[in-house]
Protein backbone atom coordinates (compact mmCIF):
# COMPACT_ATOMS: atom_id res chain seq x y z
CA UNK A 1 0.00 0.00 0.00
CA UNK A 2 1.34 3.24 -0.67
CA UNK A 3 0.86 6.39 1.62
CA UNK A 4 0.50 9.83 1.13
CA UNK A 5 1.20 12.86 3.69
CA UNK A 6 -2.35 14.02 4.93
CA UNK A 7 -2.14 18.16 4.91
CA UNK A 8 -0.95 19.10 8.01
CA UNK A 9 -1.98 16.15 10.43
CA UNK A 10 1.18 14.59 10.02
CA UNK A 11 -0.45 11.35 9.42
CA UNK A 12 0.39 9.05 6.40
CA UNK A 13 -3.17 7.57 5.01
CA UNK A 14 -3.22 4.80 2.57
CA UNK A 15 -3.73 5.52 -0.85
CA UNK A 16 -6.95 3.46 -0.94
CA UNK A 17 -9.72 4.59 1.21
CA UNK A 18 -12.85 2.37 1.95
CA UNK A 19 -16.05 4.12 1.97
CA UNK A 20 -18.69 1.83 3.87
CA UNK A 21 -21.52 3.58 1.85
CA UNK A 22 -22.42 0.62 -0.06
CA UNK A 23 -21.68 -2.51 2.25
CA UNK A 24 -23.47 -6.25 1.29
CA UNK A 25 -26.99 -6.25 2.47
CA UNK A 26 -29.67 -9.41 2.75
CA UNK A 27 -32.50 -10.18 4.24
CA UNK A 28 -33.64 -10.67 7.48
CA UNK A 29 -37.34 -10.94 8.92
CA UNK A 30 -38.16 -8.93 5.37
CA UNK A 31 -36.12 -5.86 6.78
CA UNK A 32 -32.74 -5.43 4.86
CA UNK A 33 -29.59 -5.32 7.22
CA UNK A 34 -25.78 -5.43 6.63
CA UNK A 35 -24.79 -8.82 6.23
CA UNK A 36 -22.08 -9.03 8.88
CA UNK A 37 -20.59 -11.88 7.48
CA UNK A 38 -19.20 -10.57 4.60
CA UNK A 39 -18.91 -7.32 5.88
CA UNK A 40 -16.68 -7.23 8.68
CA UNK A 41 -14.37 -9.67 7.05
CA UNK A 42 -14.06 -7.51 3.89
CA UNK A 43 -13.45 -4.16 6.32
CA UNK A 44 -10.48 -5.87 8.58
CA UNK A 45 -9.17 -7.40 5.29
CA UNK A 46 -9.20 -4.33 4.20
CA UNK A 47 -7.05 -3.35 7.46
CA UNK A 48 -4.68 -6.34 6.65
CA UNK A 49 -4.24 -5.14 3.23
CA UNK A 50 -2.72 -1.41 4.57
CA UNK A 51 -6.08 0.90 4.43
CA UNK A 52 -6.24 2.93 7.01
CA UNK A 53 -9.02 5.37 6.35
CA UNK A 54 -12.86 3.98 6.63
CA UNK A 55 -15.19 6.43 6.16
CA UNK A 56 -19.09 6.38 6.63
CA UNK A 57 -22.06 8.72 7.87
CA UNK A 58 -25.32 8.24 9.70
CA UNK A 59 -27.49 7.16 7.45
CA UNK A 60 -25.94 5.30 5.12
CA UNK A 61 -26.90 1.29 4.29
CA UNK A 62 -30.36 1.77 5.89
CA UNK A 63 -28.56 4.22 9.30
CA UNK A 64 -26.35 0.58 10.04
CA UNK A 65 -22.86 1.47 8.53
CA UNK A 66 -21.49 3.14 11.69
CA UNK A 67 -22.36 -0.11 13.92
CA UNK A 68 -20.82 -2.53 11.22
CA UNK A 69 -17.38 -0.15 11.31
CA UNK A 70 -17.57 -0.02 14.78
CA UNK A 71 -18.07 -3.49 15.05
CA UNK A 72 -14.97 -4.00 12.43
CA UNK A 73 -12.69 -1.95 14.15
CA UNK A 74 -12.78 -3.96 17.48
CA UNK A 75 -9.37 -5.19 17.98
CA UNK A 76 -7.73 -2.12 15.08
CA UNK A 77 -8.72 0.77 16.55
CA UNK A 78 -5.06 1.87 16.84
CA UNK A 79 -4.56 0.97 13.06
CA UNK A 80 -7.10 3.12 11.39
CA UNK A 81 -8.50 6.07 11.10
CA UNK A 82 -12.58 6.34 11.03
CA UNK A 83 -14.41 9.25 9.22
CA UNK A 84 -17.61 10.27 9.92
CA UNK A 85 -20.43 12.96 8.98
CA UNK A 86 -22.85 15.43 10.46
CA UNK A 87 -25.68 16.50 8.48
CA UNK A 88 -26.46 20.10 9.95
CA UNK A 89 -30.03 19.35 9.88
CA UNK A 90 -30.53 23.01 11.66
CA UNK A 91 -28.84 25.89 13.94
CA UNK A 92 -28.64 24.29 16.90
CA UNK A 93 -25.35 23.57 18.38
CA UNK A 94 -27.04 21.67 21.29
CA UNK A 95 -28.47 19.41 18.27
CA UNK A 96 -24.94 19.02 15.85
CA UNK A 97 -23.68 17.96 19.75
CA UNK A 98 -26.49 15.23 20.12
CA UNK A 99 -25.52 13.82 16.52
CA UNK A 100 -21.86 13.74 17.29
CA UNK A 101 -22.91 11.70 20.74
CA UNK A 102 -25.20 9.42 18.01
CA UNK A 103 -22.30 8.51 16.00
CA UNK A 104 -19.78 7.79 19.01
CA UNK A 105 -22.30 5.71 20.44
CA UNK A 106 -22.81 3.63 17.28
CA UNK A 107 -19.50 3.55 16.32
CA UNK A 108 -18.78 2.40 19.94
CA UNK A 109 -15.57 4.72 19.99
CA UNK A 110 -14.50 7.07 22.11
CA UNK A 111 -13.56 10.00 19.32
CA UNK A 112 -13.60 10.44 15.53
CA UNK A 113 -10.93 11.16 14.13
CA UNK A 114 -12.39 13.37 10.68
CA UNK A 115 -15.19 14.57 11.35
CA UNK A 116 -17.04 16.14 8.35
CA UNK A 117 -19.59 18.99 8.23
CA UNK A 118 -21.74 17.03 5.66
CA UNK A 119 -22.11 18.14 2.08
CA UNK A 120 -22.18 22.09 3.10
CA UNK A 121 -22.08 24.86 0.58
CA UNK A 122 -21.02 28.42 0.37
CA UNK A 123 -24.34 29.47 1.91
CA UNK A 124 -24.58 27.74 4.61
CA UNK A 125 -20.93 28.03 5.66
CA UNK A 126 -21.61 31.89 5.45
CA UNK A 127 -24.73 31.62 7.64
CA UNK A 128 -23.21 29.31 10.20
CA UNK A 129 -20.68 32.18 10.59
CA UNK A 130 -23.29 34.63 11.51
CA UNK A 131 -24.16 32.76 14.93
CA UNK A 132 -22.59 33.03 18.43
CA UNK A 133 -23.96 29.67 19.21
CA UNK A 134 -24.39 27.11 16.47
CA UNK A 135 -22.25 24.24 14.60
CA UNK A 136 -19.04 25.91 14.47
CA UNK A 137 -19.02 27.01 17.95
CA UNK A 138 -20.20 22.79 18.70
CA UNK A 139 -17.29 21.62 16.85
CA UNK A 140 -15.01 23.65 18.36
CA UNK A 141 -16.31 22.69 21.57
CA UNK A 142 -16.08 18.90 20.77
CA UNK A 143 -12.72 19.13 19.34
CA UNK A 144 -11.51 20.87 22.72
CA UNK A 145 -13.22 17.46 24.60
CA UNK A 146 -11.36 15.20 22.23
CA UNK A 147 -14.23 14.22 20.98
CA UNK A 148 -12.98 14.80 17.61
CA UNK A 149 -9.46 14.86 17.11
CA UNK A 150 -9.88 16.48 13.50
CA UNK A 151 -12.27 18.68 11.62
CA UNK A 152 -13.40 18.21 7.96
CA UNK A 153 -16.09 19.02 5.42
CA UNK A 154 -17.72 17.09 2.58
CA UNK A 155 -18.52 19.23 -0.46
CA UNK A 156 -21.44 19.00 -3.53
CA UNK A 157 -21.65 22.66 -4.06
CA UNK A 158 -19.97 24.60 -7.23
CA UNK A 159 -16.40 24.73 -7.83
CA UNK A 160 -15.79 27.84 -7.84
CA UNK A 161 -17.69 28.48 -4.18
CA UNK A 162 -15.30 25.89 -2.08
CA UNK A 163 -12.42 28.18 -2.18
CA UNK A 164 -13.52 30.61 0.64
CA UNK A 165 -14.48 26.95 3.06
CA UNK A 166 -10.54 26.14 2.44
CA UNK A 167 -9.32 29.60 3.59
CA UNK A 168 -11.92 30.05 6.88
CA UNK A 169 -9.45 28.13 8.03
CA UNK A 170 -11.32 25.54 10.45
CA UNK A 171 -11.12 22.15 8.60
CA UNK A 172 -8.33 20.25 7.83
CA UNK A 173 -9.33 17.87 5.17
CA UNK A 174 -11.95 18.31 2.22
CA UNK A 175 -13.88 15.22 0.76
CA UNK A 176 -15.15 16.08 -2.97
CA UNK A 177 -15.92 14.41 -6.06
CA UNK A 178 -13.25 14.31 -8.66
CA UNK A 179 -12.52 11.20 -11.37
CA UNK A 180 -11.81 11.06 -15.21
CA UNK A 181 -15.33 11.68 -16.33
CA UNK A 182 -15.51 14.69 -13.84
CA UNK A 183 -12.17 16.74 -13.13
CA UNK A 184 -14.06 20.51 -12.14
CA UNK A 185 -12.85 19.77 -8.48
CA UNK A 186 -9.21 19.25 -9.98
CA UNK A 187 -8.32 23.28 -9.27
CA UNK A 188 -9.73 23.01 -5.88
CA UNK A 189 -8.47 20.32 -4.66
CA UNK A 190 -4.59 21.51 -5.79
CA UNK A 191 -5.75 24.86 -4.02
CA UNK A 192 -6.56 22.75 -0.92
CA UNK A 193 -3.31 21.02 -0.93
CA UNK A 194 -1.62 24.41 -1.24
CA UNK A 195 -3.62 25.55 2.11
CA UNK A 196 -2.00 22.15 4.39
CA UNK A 197 -5.79 20.15 3.91
CA UNK A 198 -5.93 16.98 3.63
CA UNK A 199 -7.51 15.51 0.07
CA UNK A 200 -10.05 13.06 -0.21
CA UNK A 201 -11.97 12.23 -3.45
CA UNK A 202 -15.51 10.26 -3.53
CA UNK A 203 -16.28 9.04 -6.84
CA UNK A 204 -12.73 7.89 -8.00
CA UNK A 205 -15.01 5.38 -9.98
CA UNK A 206 -17.99 8.08 -11.27
CA UNK A 207 -20.50 6.38 -9.25
CA UNK A 208 -19.81 2.86 -10.93
CA UNK A 209 -19.20 4.44 -14.75
CA UNK A 210 -15.93 3.95 -15.17
CA UNK A 211 -16.47 0.42 -13.76
CA UNK A 212 -18.18 -0.45 -16.74
CA UNK A 213 -16.03 -1.85 -20.29
CA UNK A 214 -14.42 0.78 -22.31
CA UNK A 215 -12.26 0.45 -25.70
CA UNK A 216 -11.55 4.10 -25.05
CA UNK A 217 -10.82 4.33 -21.55
CA UNK A 218 -8.74 1.03 -21.71
CA UNK A 219 -6.89 2.43 -24.65
CA UNK A 220 -5.62 5.40 -22.74
CA UNK A 221 -1.77 4.56 -21.78
CA UNK A 222 0.37 4.09 -24.74
CA UNK A 223 1.51 -0.18 -24.85
CA UNK A 224 -0.47 -0.67 -21.76
CA UNK A 225 -4.17 -2.45 -21.98
CA UNK A 226 -5.93 -2.28 -18.34
CA UNK A 227 -9.69 -2.12 -17.06
CA UNK A 228 -11.71 0.69 -16.94
CA UNK A 229 -11.72 0.75 -13.09
CA UNK A 230 -8.02 0.24 -13.12
CA UNK A 231 -7.55 3.13 -15.27
CA UNK A 232 -10.13 5.67 -13.36
CA UNK A 233 -8.27 4.55 -9.86
CA UNK A 234 -4.58 4.87 -11.11
CA UNK A 235 -5.85 8.38 -12.65
CA UNK A 236 -7.31 9.89 -8.92
CA UNK A 237 -3.82 8.37 -7.21
CA UNK A 238 -1.36 9.58 -9.60
CA UNK A 239 -2.85 13.23 -9.11
CA UNK A 240 -0.26 14.81 -6.61
CA UNK A 241 -2.96 17.19 -5.30
CA UNK A 242 -4.90 14.01 -4.13
CA UNK A 243 -3.88 11.74 -0.77
CA UNK A 244 -7.32 9.37 -0.65
CA UNK A 245 -8.77 7.98 -3.49
CA UNK A 246 -12.18 6.66 -1.07
CA UNK A 247 -14.26 3.46 -2.90
CA UNK A 248 -17.42 2.07 -2.00
CA UNK A 249 -16.26 -1.54 -2.16
CA UNK A 250 -19.24 -3.75 -2.43
CA UNK A 251 -17.27 -6.71 -2.62
CA UNK A 252 -13.66 -8.24 -1.46
CA UNK A 253 -13.10 -8.74 -5.43
CA UNK A 254 -13.58 -5.35 -5.91
CA UNK A 255 -11.24 -4.71 -2.48
CA UNK A 256 -8.26 -6.61 -3.62
CA UNK A 257 -8.17 -5.29 -6.75
CA UNK A 258 -8.18 -1.85 -5.91
CA UNK A 259 -6.01 -2.60 -3.25
CA UNK A 260 -3.36 -4.07 -5.47
CA UNK A 261 -3.57 -0.89 -7.90
CA UNK A 262 -3.03 1.40 -4.41
CA UNK A 263 0.22 -0.61 -3.75
CA UNK A 264 1.72 0.52 -7.57
CA UNK A 265 4.61 2.38 -6.67
CA UNK A 266 3.78 4.77 -9.38
CA UNK A 267 0.25 4.77 -10.65
CA UNK A 268 1.03 6.80 -14.01
CA UNK A 269 4.29 8.50 -14.32
CA UNK A 270 4.17 12.30 -15.48
CA UNK A 271 4.34 11.68 -18.67
CA UNK A 272 1.25 8.88 -18.65
CA UNK A 273 -0.94 11.22 -16.50
CA UNK A 274 -0.49 13.92 -18.82
CA UNK A 275 -0.88 11.98 -22.15
CA UNK A 276 -4.32 10.74 -20.04
CA UNK A 277 -4.80 14.50 -19.52
CA UNK A 278 -4.53 15.53 -22.97
CA UNK A 279 -6.65 12.67 -24.16
CA UNK A 280 -9.10 13.20 -22.26
CA UNK A 281 -9.45 17.16 -22.78
CA UNK A 282 -9.91 16.34 -26.28
CA UNK A 283 -12.56 13.38 -25.28
CA UNK A 284 -14.42 16.21 -23.35
CA UNK A 285 -14.59 18.55 -26.48
CA UNK A 286 -16.43 15.73 -28.74
CA UNK A 287 -18.98 16.00 -25.98
CA UNK A 288 -19.40 19.16 -26.02
CA UNK A 289 -20.45 19.19 -29.37
CA UNK A 290 -23.36 17.22 -28.27
CA UNK A 291 -23.92 19.06 -25.25
CA UNK A 292 -22.03 21.05 -22.64
CA UNK A 293 -24.71 20.29 -19.95
CA UNK A 294 -25.19 24.29 -19.53
CA UNK A 295 -28.81 23.38 -18.50
CA UNK A 296 -30.29 26.47 -20.35
CA UNK A 297 -32.86 23.84 -22.34
CA UNK A 298 -34.35 23.17 -19.44
CA UNK A 299 -37.64 22.65 -18.51
CA UNK A 300 -38.90 20.71 -21.18
CA UNK A 301 -42.36 20.96 -21.25
CA UNK A 302 -42.75 17.38 -22.04
CA UNK A 303 -40.38 16.58 -18.87
CA UNK A 304 -37.65 14.85 -21.16
CA UNK A 305 -34.19 15.79 -19.30
CA UNK A 306 -32.53 16.79 -22.17
CA UNK A 307 -28.83 17.20 -20.09
CA UNK A 308 -29.17 13.94 -19.13
CA UNK A 309 -30.05 12.05 -21.65
CA UNK A 310 -27.20 13.59 -23.63
CA UNK A 311 -24.80 12.86 -20.73
CA UNK A 312 -25.90 9.16 -21.26
CA UNK A 313 -25.21 9.62 -24.83
CA UNK A 314 -21.69 10.97 -24.39
CA UNK A 315 -20.71 8.36 -22.35
CA UNK A 316 -21.98 6.34 -24.73
CA UNK A 317 -20.48 7.63 -28.07
CA UNK A 318 -17.65 9.80 -27.06
CA UNK A 319 -16.32 8.11 -23.73
CA UNK A 320 -16.87 4.34 -24.80
CA UNK A 321 -19.12 3.39 -21.89
CA UNK A 322 -21.70 1.55 -24.08
CA UNK A 323 -22.95 -0.46 -21.74
CA UNK A 324 -23.67 1.57 -18.56
CA UNK A 325 -25.10 4.15 -20.86
CA UNK A 326 -27.44 1.79 -22.50
CA UNK A 327 -28.14 0.12 -18.79
CA UNK A 328 -29.10 3.79 -17.26
CA UNK A 329 -31.26 4.71 -20.61
CA UNK A 330 -33.49 1.35 -20.00
CA UNK A 331 -34.01 2.39 -16.38
CA UNK A 332 -35.74 5.30 -18.28
CA UNK A 333 -37.66 3.25 -20.40
CA UNK A 334 -38.80 1.32 -18.05
CA UNK A 335 -39.19 3.88 -15.20
CA UNK A 336 -38.10 1.70 -12.72
CA UNK A 337 -34.17 4.15 -12.19
CA UNK A 338 -34.07 6.78 -9.26
CA UNK A 339 -33.73 9.15 -12.69
CA UNK A 340 -37.10 10.49 -14.60
CA UNK A 341 -37.67 11.37 -17.80
CA UNK A 342 -39.81 10.87 -20.62
CA UNK A 343 -38.05 10.22 -24.01
CA UNK A 344 -37.96 10.90 -27.73
CA UNK A 345 -41.46 9.43 -28.54
CA UNK A 346 -42.49 11.89 -25.90
CA UNK A 347 -40.81 15.07 -27.64
CA UNK A 348 -43.64 17.36 -29.73
CA UNK A 349 -40.90 19.23 -31.64
CA UNK A 350 -42.29 22.31 -29.83
CA UNK A 351 -38.72 23.40 -30.22
CA UNK A 352 -38.86 25.42 -26.82
CA UNK A 353 -35.04 23.68 -26.49
CA UNK A 354 -33.91 25.16 -29.03
CA UNK A 355 -34.73 28.11 -28.63
CA UNK A 356 -32.79 28.26 -25.51
CA UNK A 357 -29.51 26.54 -26.15
CA UNK A 358 -26.51 28.92 -26.17
CA UNK A 359 -24.91 26.29 -28.53
CA UNK A 360 -27.95 26.41 -30.95
CA UNK A 361 -27.07 22.35 -31.18
CA UNK A 362 -30.53 20.99 -33.21
CA UNK A 363 -31.75 19.39 -29.58
CA UNK A 364 -34.66 17.55 -31.49
CA UNK A 365 -32.95 15.68 -33.97
CA UNK A 366 -29.85 14.10 -31.50
CA UNK A 367 -32.64 13.69 -29.02
CA UNK A 368 -34.15 11.37 -31.97
CA UNK A 369 -30.61 9.94 -32.39
CA UNK A 370 -30.17 9.21 -28.80
CA UNK A 371 -32.98 7.24 -28.79
CA UNK A 372 -31.74 5.35 -31.74
CA UNK A 373 -28.92 4.36 -30.09
CA UNK A 374 -29.50 3.32 -26.41
CA UNK A 375 -32.99 2.22 -26.57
Amino acid sequence: MQYNEFGKTGIKMSALGFGAMHLPMHKVDGHEVINDDLAIPMLQKAIELGVNYIDTAPSYCHRLSEVAVGKAIKGFRDKVYISTKNPIENDSADDWMKRLEGSLTKLDVDYIDFYHFWGIGLNGFKHWETLSDGPLQAAQRALDQGLVKHLSFSYHDAAQNMKYIIDSGRFESVLCQYNLLDRQNEENLAYAKSKGLGTVVMGPIAGGRLGAPSEVIQGLLKNKHVSTSEMALRFVTANPAVDIALSGMRTMEQLLSNAAVAAIETGLTTEEYEHVLKMMDENKKLAELYCTGCNYCKPCPQEIDIPFVFDLMNQHKVFGLKDHARGQYGHLIRGDGGRKSKLAPDCTECGECEKKCPQKLPIIQQIKETHKELS
